[in-house]
C-alpha cells in the first residue's frame, strides 16, 4: 500500500467508536451502504480484516485494534492542530501518555500523575490502566511514555526498558467504625481472627502482607480478595472487614471513606515504581512526575 485513504479511515475510527454502521452513517451523514463499502475499501487496501459482527454489534479484530490506536491519535492531532491554529489554548497541549498498573492504588496513581498537570508548560494527560504484561509492550513501541506499577521491570517480559525507583511508604490499617470499635487488646495482635480485605495474591502488597501476618502470629479470616484497591477500599468501607492502604495517601482514604485508621504498619512497604525507555528519564512530565514521588515519598 502506497498510499492511506485517510476518508476510510476516518469511517473506520467511526464505525469502532460507536460500535456499528448505522450510528456511525448517521454521524457521518452518509448511507449505510456508503461506509461499509469504504470500511470493505480499507481491510481491502490494509489486507487485514478490522472488524467483525458480535451480536448486534461490531467489535475489532487484534489487527483493528491497532489500526483504531494509530487512527485515534492522527485525529486527535488533527483537533490539536485546528486549534493552534485558531488560538485556541487546548491545542498548544502537548501529551503525556501514562499506563497505569491495574493493581496501582488509585489515589496513589492520582498523587503520582498530579505534578505533570501543574507544570508551567501545560500537558495533556492520557492515562491507560492495565496489567503488566499489556502495557509494558505498548511502552515498547512508544505508545506509553511511562508506566507506573508497584514492582521493578519483570526480566521475564521481554521488553527492553528501565524501572526508576520513585519511592515507598508504609501501610495503614482501616476499618469501618463500627469494626473497629469490636477490637480488644493491643495492636497488632488484636487483629487475630479478624475479618479482612485483601489484595490479589499477583500484587507484591499481598505478598508483604501475609508475611507480615506470619511474622506476627496473626490469621487473619480473609472475607474477600480485591485487584482493585478502589473495590478493595468499597468492601472496606462497607465493614465487611479490614483493610490496608499506602500511609501516604490515608488521609484521603479516611476522608473518602468514612473510616477509622486502626495502626501504622511501617514494616509492610509499598513500594512504586516507573517504568520507561530511557535510561535516564528525559520527558519533562515524567521527571516532574518522578521528582515530586521521591520528594514525598522520602521517608
Amino acid at each position: 500500500m502506497e498510499w492511506l485513504n485517510y476518508h476510510h479511515l476516518l469511517y473506520f475510527w467511526t464505525v469502532a467508536r460507536l460500535g456499528s454502521v448505522s450510528r456511525a452513517s448517521e454521524e457521518l451523514r452518509l448511507t449505510q451502504a456508503t461506509v461499509s463499502a469504504q470500511l470493505k475499501s480499507l481491510e481491502n487496501a490494509l489486507n487485514e480484516k478490522l472488524l467483525r459482527r458480535a451480536g448486534r454489534h461490531l467489535t475489532l479484530t487484534e489487527t483493528g485494534k491497532v489500526v483504531f490506536r494509530y487512527a485515534d491519535e492522527i485525529f486527535s492531532l488533527g483537533r490539536e492542530m485546528v486549534g493552534a491554529l485558531q488560538g485556541r489554548p487546548e491545542g498548544h497541549l502537548a501529551r503525556v501518555t501514562v499506563g497505569v498498573a491495574d493493581v496501582l492504588p488509585k489515589l496513589v496513581a492520582y498523587e503520582l500523575i498530579e505534578p505533570a498537570l501543574k507544570l508551567r508548560d501545560t500537558y495533556r494527560v492520557i492515562c491507560r490502566e492495565g496489567t503488566n504484561k499489556e502495557l509494558l509492550p505498548a511502552l515498547a513501541v512508544h505508545d506509553l511514555d511511562v508506566v507506573l506499577t508497584d514492582t521493578p521491570l519483570d526480566p521475564s517480559i521481554n521488553v527492553k526498558a528501565f524501572s526508576h525507583l520513585l519511592g515507598e511508604c508504609g501501610m495503614t490499617l482501616f476499618g469501618a467504625p463500627k469494626l473497629a470499635t469490636g477490637l480488644r487488646g493491643k495492636f497488632p495482635q488484636c487483629l487475630d481472627g479478624a475479618p479482612f480485605v485483601v489484595p490479589t495474591h499477583n500484587t507484591a502488597a499481598r505478598r508483604s502482607l501475609d508475611q507480615w501476618f506470619e511474622l506476627k502470629k496473626i490469621h487473619p479470616t480473609i472475607v474477600a480478595e480485591c485487584e482493585d484497591s478502589a473495590l478493595l477500599q468499597v468492601f472496606g468501607q462497607r465493614g465487611l472487614g479490614f483493610f490496608f492502604a499506602p500511609s501516604v495517601v490515608g488521609a484521603e482514604v479516611q476522608r473518602q471513606s468514612n473510616v477509622k485508621p486502626i495502626g501504622r504498619v511501617e514494616d509492610v512497604r509499598e513500594r512504586f515504581f516507573a517504568i520507561s525507555l530511557d535510561r535516564k528519564l528525559k520527558h519533562p512530565a515524567v521527571v516532574a512526575i518522578s521528582e515530586a514521588a521521591r520528594a514525598r515519598l522520602s521517608d
